[in-house]
């Protein structure tokens, strides 16, 4: 996960629309989850960095050094 940028993050979505608009292929779970993914896209940078601190705060420290979020 990178810094957060609105290009990037309407890049996504754009894609994941596209996808859903485009493929006649794709049965309706699979519609389901890529919409559930649109959904969920972060659109602030607040909401990005929750979800940055939220993944990585999980993580076990495997090396000395390593930056932990609490």
């Amino acid at each position: 996960m990178g810094p957060f940028s609105e290009t990037v993050q309407k890049h996504r979505a754009d894609s994941i629309q596209r996808l859903l608009d485009t493929n006649p292929q794709i049965d309706d779970y699979m519609k389901s989850i890529w919409q559930m993914k649109l959904d969920d896209l972060a659109v602030t940078e607040d909401e990005y960095y929750a979800r940055v601190k939220q993944v990585y705060s999980t993580l076990k420290p495997k090396h000395r050094g390593w930056a932990t979020y609490e």
